[in-house]
């Protein structure tokens, strides 16, 4: 090849190289173009709200008047505010409903994961309280826990309760909604575990058969292992939900009765909505938020970040 051939060559890859970047750039152009209108929701709704709330939990600030700076006051009123512990105090207790509920969650799952008759209608029956709005489900709920209703009926036949309502009762309300909670939310995490349970190789459990492991050796040397992913990302939305838990006090207690159910979500929604102290609310909101990370990085670690075993 002569000298004049190569420069010739040269120039050819340069040039199919500099059309191939020209394409590369227009079909970025064109992902973004089509990704615009909800990167502009997604900084609208959610980007621009987080990093106003952060900055107005360090002003005092009514909605009236301007925002004026304050500091760290907010978090000082927070600290000694004893109904703020009270909150934070019954959303931890809340988390109580987190391993109930995916326990349950995995063992109807496994329930339905099998070829049956009529299996689509139980998976359905199943996940109806899901997509049910909680403003019905909780005006259900509280006409079944009334002094009257069919939960005192079951309870008083079983000699566990006598007269009066779950949620009037400062001692039984939280986990009268808790139970609610548990009842509408096991559907949701049932979809997500089955997801786990039908991409786990059938190949693996019939290899442990064969190699003469019980079921629930199966189940735990191979079925739960494959799960662990999905238990890491389930473990967080309910850990997170228990946490920041507000429609079901709200539908149902508003927080009674003696502030037993009052949480630190409703805290921070009395204190922007009702007293409209918005830069204490969204300090609460911002500890709300740190606890919530917390408690997903002990998720991660208790979890071995998701990853499951080979």
């Amino acid at each position: 090849m002569t000298t004049t051939q190569r420069r010739e060559s040269r120039r050819a890859q340069h040039a199919r190289g500099g059309a191939g970047a020209r394409v590369t750039v227009r079909s970025t152009l064109i992902a973004y173009a089509f990704m615009l209108p909800f990167l502009a929701l997604l900084v609208l709704y959610h980007t621009w709200p987080v990093f106003f709330g952060t900055y107005l939990a360090f002003t005092k600030y009514n909605i009236i008047s301007p925002p004026e700076w304050v500091g760290l006051e907010n978090f000082r009123t927070l600290a000694a505010d004893s109904q703020f512990w009270s909150g934070l105090k019954n959303s931890l207790k809340y988390i109580l409903v987190v391993p109930v509920i995916q326990l349950l969650a995995i063992g109807v799952a496994l329930l339905v994961n099998r070829p049956l008759r009529g299996i689509g209608f139980f998976r359905t029956a199943y996940y109806v309280p899901v997509v049910t709005s909680f403003a019905v489900v909780g005006l259900i709920w509280t006409w079944m826990y009334q002094q009257d209703g069919p939960v005192n009926a079951v309870l008083g036949a079983l000699g566990l309760h006598r007269g009066g309502s779950l949620l009037n009762n400062p001692l039984t309300a939280l986990y009268a909604v808790m139970f609610v909670t548990l009842w509408k939310g096991i559907g949701y995490y049932m979809v997500l575990y089955l997801a786990g349970l039908q991409a786990i190789g059938k190949e693996l459990e019939e290899a442990a058969v064969i190699d003469g492991a019980t079921r629930w050796q199966v189940f735990l040397n191979v079925t739960l292992p494959g799960l662990r992913p999905t238990i890491l990302v389930c473990s967080l939305l309910s850990t997170v939900s228990a946490i920041k838990v507000f429609e079901e006090i709200y539908v149902m207690t508003q927080g009674g009765p003696a502030g037993s159910t009052y949480t630190a979500l409703f805290y921070t929604y009395s204190r922007a909505f009702v007293d409209f102290q918005y830069g204490l609310a969204a300090a609460g909101g911002i500890i709300i938020a740190v606890i919530s990370i917390l408690f997903g990085l002990l998720n991660f670690k208790l979890t071995r970040g998701g990853k499951a075993d080979a």
